[in-house]
């Protein structure tokens, strides 16, 4: 690996016929980092989400995980080797109980057959109840405990982007990508979702994200990249970026370092 990088990204390119999405993209992810991508809309950061967890395949550049090459790699089999992700809209399975619903984001650990399965064998049986007690550490995690035997589809919006972050967990990744996080979410919500980041990232586990609210953002990266049309331009500390004029007067006006100068920034 890469300077002991667990995610190595080199001249990533994406092209849509004559449009070039994402153009020579180097960015590095080690292991329990929390590494934001930015930029104005268009910019090429969903693109970039998405080459890397295999929705598209690169037009050209690499992608490893773990010194593994996975550009190219079929979503499941990326996720298998602890990559997952999280959307931009709340998706709970409806009729499903909350630990159901995180369930569903461990099929990529479970090793029972079918058959194994249909006839209700110790290795199933095993598994299940292991699947179930890591479930309750999850819910415990992202402090939904209090809600577990509630209707997921009657969870208050906030609450359901942390059953989305746990879902992902249940995977036992060893990236997270999550997409705009904070949208959506009251100051409350924002600060108890950047808690339980912190506390993802202080398990070793590294957290790309994408996220417009500089408020949020800020305080809770260790690195920020800023994307535009596509190309790197911008790369280092939340404090470097806050600092960098060209960043600040093309895509983020005074939320930069209005949120830099925040009491706790760090």
């Amino acid at each position: 690996m890469i300077g002991g990088a667990l995610m190595a990204v080199s001249g990533l390119t994406k092209r849509f016929g004559g449009l070039t999405a994402v153009e020579g993209l180097e960015l590095e992810l080690l292991p329990g980092e929390i590494l934001a991508l930015i930029g104005p809309n268009g910019a090429g950061k969903t693109t970039t989400f998405n080459l890397i967890a295999g929705v598209f395949s690169p037009s050209a550049g690499s992608i490893t995980l773990g010194g593994v090459r996975i550009d190219g790699m079929p979503v499941h089999q990326i996720a298998a080797l602890g990559l997952m992700r999280t959307f931009q809209h709340n998706m709970p399975f409806a009729g499903m109980s909350l630990t159901d619903n995180i369930l569903v984001g461990r099929h990529t650990r479970l090793r029972a057959s079918l058959l194994d399965i249909l006839l209700g064998r110790r290795r199933f049986r095993e598994e299940e109840a292991a699947a179930r007690r890591r479930a309750a550490e999850l819910v415990a995690l992202v402090g939904l405990r209090e809600e577990v035997d509630r209707d997921v589809s009657a969870l208050p919006f906030g609450e359901g982007r942390l059953l989305e972050l746990a879902r992902a967990l249940a995977g036992e990744p060893r990236i997270v990508l999550l997409d705009e996080p904070a949208a959506g979410l009251t100051q409350p919500e924002m600060a108890r979702l950047a808690a339980t980041i912190r506390d993802i990232a202080a398990r070793g586990i590294a957290v790309l994200l994408i996220e417009h609210d500089m408020h949020f953002l800020l305080p809770l990266a260790h690195r920020v990249v800023v994307l535009n049309f596509g190309r790197k331009i911008a790369e280092g500390t939340p404090e470097q970026i806050a600092c960098n004029a060209e960043v600040i007067e093309a895509y983020l006006g005074g939320a930069v370092g209005s949120a830099a100068g925040r009491p706790g920034h760090a």
